[in-house]
């Protein structure tokens, strides 16, 4: 019976058909005999269906996000006194020791027999449960559906609880995607604050040297740890201004051309063929950067007696700002395209030209959309990696020349991230920090975005 647990969600999507074919047979034989149906019978098997399989989904969903830490208190039970006496790490490690076990995988303590036994309790338990879990939630979506079939008749407003359910499943998704963001940012938020217990806010955030190495011994030399911010945030800037440079313009412009001045045949053909730029992978253009871009620029250089480096922020910022162009360009041209024609006829009929027209009137209307798809493109520049480690480097330089080597806040969240330094290290909570502060920049972008379009947009009836 256990087995059958693994197929409770097609048996759920079995029971909703079944229950809708029903509901809405049973509505329209209700109307066939002259009965007044307050909702049309497809709402009755939307009905049906909903109520056959909600109960019992919402307590399998309920099990799911309990099931692991019943069972594993159940198995702390059975485990000898001496395993209480770890510590909250170690007695840890021995329940994912029972996991992996339990699942078949190999683990340092395979060879403990209260390890072994562990797991077999661990999957006895489970398949216990599961055993008696599956006739139940059978048992409960048969007597909801016979319940909900037989409460059927012609003045039940089916449509309107149909709506009040959707409206609840609205709100909670709301909440879902409000607290879980949330926790994201209470969680690098706890682990910011545990960084400047160690390091410093002053010389963080004011720092000019970035060095995040740390001596992991006392008589340890050479690596005595450097946490300056600013170099980081000069290279972001840095690259994604260049990026920006490059995209914004060339983004805009050619959405006002395909929006306004383009034929629809050239229309339909131009703006897919700019749209596969934004679906070609980053390393694509790293490569493009680092073996085409960067060369070329610093071979120019030689030419005019200017030093360059072989990885600089030019290439980079060249590279990155060809791969934002379609978001620009795609989005600005979706909103431009969005504006009402009678706004045009309008200007047109008061002696306007056509370029006075996209100046004065469209892209006021559509300003809110062109703010929207560059703070989009700003994201993207900001949080763009690859690019960066393959055609910039890694150097953490504090210059503002876009011939030299620099790097972003980006590249050293993963760089701090990779490898085995331990999770309380102040290089490892630094990665926290760089992103709590990168957290920071971008909702200072969008409040700024939101004052813009506040200020200049345009309101028309």
């Amino acid at each position: 019976m256990s087995t059958l647990y693994h197929f409770i969600l097609p048996f759920f999507a079995f029971m909703a058909a079944s229950a809708y074919f029903c509901g809405a047979v049973k509505a329209g034989k209700l109307a066939a005999n002259g009965k007044t149906l307050h909702s049309l019978p497809i709402h009755y098997g939307v009905y049906v269906a909903i109520c056959s399989v909600l109960p019992a989904l919402l307590l399998y969903f309920i099990w799911i996000f309990l099931e692991d830490n019943i069972v594993i208190s159940l198995i702390n039970r059975t485990l000898p006194i001496e395993f209480h006496r770890l510590s909250t790490s170690e007695f840890s490690l021995v329940i994912n020791d029972i996991k992996n076990r339990a699942s078949g995988a190999f683990t340092a303590n395979t060879a403990n027999p209260i390890i072994t036994a562990a797991a077999k309790h661990y999957m006895a338990i489970k398949n216990t449960v599961r055993t008696i879990f599956f006739p139940s939630l059978f048992l409960l979506s048969l007597l909801s559906f016979v319940f909900t079939l037989q409460s059927i008749h012609g003045g039940l407003r089916a449509r309107n609880r149909i709506e009040f359910i959707v409206r609840i499943f609205l709100i909670f998704c709301s909440g879902v995607a409000i607290l879980t963001t949330l926790g994201i940012i209470l969680s690098v938020l706890f682990e910011s604050i545990h960084f400047f217990k160690i390091i410093s806010l002053t010389d963080f955030l004011f720092g000019l040297k970035w060095s995040p190495q740390m001596a992991i011994r006392a008589d340890q030399a050479g690596s005595s740890g450097a946490f300056g911010v600013i170099p980081l945030l000069t290279g972001t800037l840095l690259i994604a201004s260049i990026a920006m440079a490059v995209a914004i313009p060339m983004g805009l412009l050619s959405a006002i051309y395909l929006s306004e001045y383009a034929g629809k045949r050239l229309r339909t053909l131009a703006k897919p063929i700019l749209e596969i730029l934004a679906g070609i992978p980053t390393v694509v253009y790293g490569f493009f950067a680092a073996l085409t871009i960067a060369p070329l620029i610093r071979e120019t250089g030689t030419i005019f007696h200017l030093s360059v480096s072989s990885e600089s922020a030019l290439a980079a910022g060249l590279v990155m700002g060809i791969m934002i162009i379609p978001f620009v360009s795609s989005l600005s041209d979706d909103v431009i395209h969005a504006v009402p024609q009678s706004l045009r006829d309008g200007s047109f009929a008061l002696g306007a030209t056509h370029f006075e027209t996209i100046r004065n009137v469209i892209i006021p209307a559509a300003l809110p959309g062109i703010v929207g798809s560059i703070l989009l493109a700003v994201s993207r520049a900001i949080g763009e990696t690859m690019i960066v480690v393959m055609a910039a480097g890694l150097s953490a330089n504090l210059t503002c020349n876009p011939l030299q080597a620099v790097t972003t806040v980006t590249v050293q969240i993963v760089t701090l991230l990779v490898g085995d330094q331990e999770f309380d290290s102040p290089k490892t909570l630094a990665a926290f920090a760089l992103g709590f502060l990168l957290f920071l920049f971008t909702l200072c972008l969008n409040v700024i975005a939101l004052r813009v379009v506040r200020t200049y947009r345009e309101h028309y009836e």
